[in-house]
């Protein structure tokens, strides 16, 4: 039983779709560092709820 020698089309493919995942894992690695780096950071997380938040809204003048 012998095998037939591989197409040069897979060689090709194999470079594809080894280019794509490392794009993808490095994509994913810096979603995840950047959510490390902002969740350790410390500082509050507001969420907008569509309520008026009084620390952000400006202040009176009042004349």
């Amino acid at each position: 039983m012998t095998f037939r020698p591989e197409h040069e089309i897979y060689k090709r493919r194999f470079g594809r779709n080894l280019g794509l995942g490392l794009t993808l894992a490095a994509f994913v690695a810096l979603v995840f560092a950047l959510t490390v780096v902002k969740v350790t950071r410390g500082d509050p997380m507001k969420a907008y709820d569509h309520v008026i938040d009084p620390q952000a809204a400006p202040a009176e003048v009042s004349e």
